[in-house]
């Protein structure tokens, strides 16, 4: 499979199956569709396809410089780096079968919050339910879950969230404490991380944060206007002036590295490249501003005529961070971050997040959940701290969530590196674990399209500077 497009000057040829990407010139950009077909029938004749080529009418080139193209192209294709085969469709029935453990939780530490931000999928924290925070006991019980269901893994992940956890900080404290105590008896090794609105932020929290906590992901949206219309205080005052100074120090304190400022961009602010620009210019240099998933009631939703203005974002985004990284004022975009030497496993870039096998959410009171965004839909209840995992087939039915199940996704360039996108939004919107959100999915490719983008751009600089 192939995908080819134009991005700022470059034509950028991906192989998707064998993750090649290729930075060539017109004549080939124009030649790879050609050969393509040829080569799908079997054809690997080079004489025969060099014939086909040159039999076709209306290019403009001269022959000799289509024979060499369709030589290089040949010569990619013989390296395994153009058309190549998919390797990974038989691999997913033995996947299938795996033994999972668990290894990561979403402690909600606390079903409450201070703010009251409009697109807020937990309703303000309350997750379908009722106000309530975590016990240590429960807390306790849920660590103890972890390092009985994680099998030989020693590395486990733990994320305090909300709601808004620092309402519940003691417990916090407490329960790392207690991680702490289980490592070397069990042989694990936990990474804690904590997401937060900062209203609650403080010197102590900040000091044992950076301490305890492997990352801290910061929530804002941007600008001082659009940031206040959706996270206010219930009683509609803005948050921005509160916490960006705190989010400030934070960044500094952590050497501008292990956090993120997370924001939502919506129907509202079409132009985010304002806002993540917006964060760059207070100094932040781990950025996170992703679009709003909501229903097409909602004001606030990205309808689908706004995508070619959010595509034309992405663009406009990307290059602006090229002329501020060459003049020394980089930053990271998260969803423009890609590797394509290494990257993900392969049992990652088929599965994705790994929800309902290998990540659960926890809530206050101690129920399983696939993941937060599942949390009080009771058909997907998998149990609970005490009994453990009482619903196999839910676990089951993520298990066998991958590329390959999915329609939409066997036939996407973007499949390895999304890995099927979110479970729970294809359930929220087609009512199936199994589909895929559409208007993110093209969001989705065009990022991937951008971040590919980037990553050329900046790998021609370094061989310049060589």
């Amino acid at each position: 499979m192939i995908h080819q497009y134009k991005s700022n000057g470059y034509n950028i040829v991906m192989d998707v199956n064998s993750g090649s990407i290729h930075v060539v010139d017109d004549i080939v950009y124009e030649m790879i569709p050609l050969i393509e077909p040829l080569v799908s029938e079997g054809i690997k004749d080079a004489d025969t396809i060099r014939a086909a080529v040159l039999n076709l009418a209306n290019l403009p080139y001269p022959e000799s410089e289509i024979t060499e193209a369709v030589d290089e192209v040949l010569a990619l294709e013989a390296e395994g780096q153009l058309f190549a085969p998919d390797i990974y469709e038989n691999y997913v029935f033995d996947f299938k079968k795996r033994q999972t453990v668990v290894k990561a939780l979403c402690l909600h530490i606390a079903h409450d919050c201070n703010l009251a931000c409009r697109y807020c999928f937990a309703e303000e924290g309350e997750y379908h339910g009722r106000r309530a925070l975590m016990s240590f006991e429960v807390g306790k019980k849920a660590l103890d879950f972890l390092v009985a269901n994680s099998g030989s893994r020693v590395n486990l992940e733990v994320d305090f969230f909300g709601g808004e956890p620092l309402m519940n900080w003691q417990v916090v404290k407490d329960l790392v404490a207690y991680g702490r105590s289980l490592e070397g008896p069990n042989n694990k090794k936990f990474r804690f991380t904590l997401t937060t609105n900062g209203i609650l932020l403080n010197d102590e929290i900040l000091e044992f944060a950076n301490k305890e906590m492997a990352n801290i992901v910061l929530s804002i949206d941007g600008r001082k206007e659009i940031n206040d219309m959706m996270r206010p205080f219930r009683g509609g005052q803005g948050s921005y002036d509160i916490i960006v100074p705190k989010f400030q120090k934070v960044a500094e304190s952590r050497d501008q590295m292990n956090y993120y400022v997370r924001g939502t961009f919506t129907h509202h602010n079409l132009d985010f490249a304002e806002d993540v620009l917006h964060l760059a210019d207070l100094g932040f240099k781990q950025i996170s501003v992703e679009p709003v998933v909501a229903q097409p009631e909602d004001d606030y939703a990205i309808r689908e005529s706004d995508l070619p203005r959010l595509k034309e974002e992405y663009d406009r985004l990307a290059a602006e961070m090229i002329r501020r990284r060459r003049e020394g004022r980089k930053f990271n975009f998260f969803h423009f971050m890609i590797d394509l030497e290494g990257g993900p496993c392969v049992a990652k870039r088929l599965s994705g997040c790994g929800s309902g096998t290998e990540y659960l959410a926890v809530t206050p009171w101690g129920d399983l959940y696939p993941c937060h965004q599942f949390v009080g839909n009771e058909k997907f209840l998998m149990g609970n701290v005490d009994e453990g995992i009482t619903r196999e087939d839910i676990r089951d039915e993520f298990k066998c969530c991958n590329v390959y199940a999915k329609d939409k996704c066997k036939k996407c360039f973007a499949k390895f590196y999304c890995s099927g996108g979110c479970a729970a939004n294809s359930y929220n919107f087609h009512g199936n674990i199994n589909d895929a959100y559409d208007v993110g999915c093209e969001l989705q490719r065009k990022r991937i399209e951008c971040a590919i983008m980037l990553k050329v751009a900046e790998m021609e600089d370094a061989a310049e500077e060589e």
